[in-house]
């Protein structure tokens, strides 16, 4: 599929398609024109490295997961502690979100006491 075509299916800009491969994070084989030619795999990788991202993986950790992928097989154990250090991480940070979450509520039901007034 075109670059367009992946843009829109992936739900990313084409210039963050042109960034991951930049990075690279993205190896993308060209057709017999030189047009980038991506393909259902690519999509699926696309998508893990969003996720990736969006849980605060380090760019530095994404391009070490990513040169792992690219070598083959033989690299699973290493992709695997890099996932697990990353999943302590995101357990990590959902504590503390949960720890901020319960101080709001606490700060709300707070003001909603003070509104009501004495029962």
């Amino acid at each position: 599929m075109t670059i367009g075509e992946m843009s829109r299916r992936a739900g990313l800009p084409e210039s963050t398609l042109r960034y991951y491969e930049k990075k690279g994070l993205l190896r993308i084989p060209r057709d017999g024109g030189g047009r980038r030619d991506y393909g259902e795999g690519d999509l699926a990788w696309v998508q893990f490295l969003r996720r990736l991202k969006e849980t605060g993986m380090p760019l530095r950790d994404i391009r070490r997961y990513s040169d792992l992928r690219y070598a083959g097989d033989a690299t699973v154990p290493e992709r695997l502690e890099v996932l697990r250090r990353h999943r302590a991480y995101v357990l990590d940070q959902r504590r503390r979100w949960d720890e901020y979450l319960e101080n709001l509520d606490g700060k709300i039901a707070l003001y909603e006491r003070s509104i009501k007034g004495p029962a």
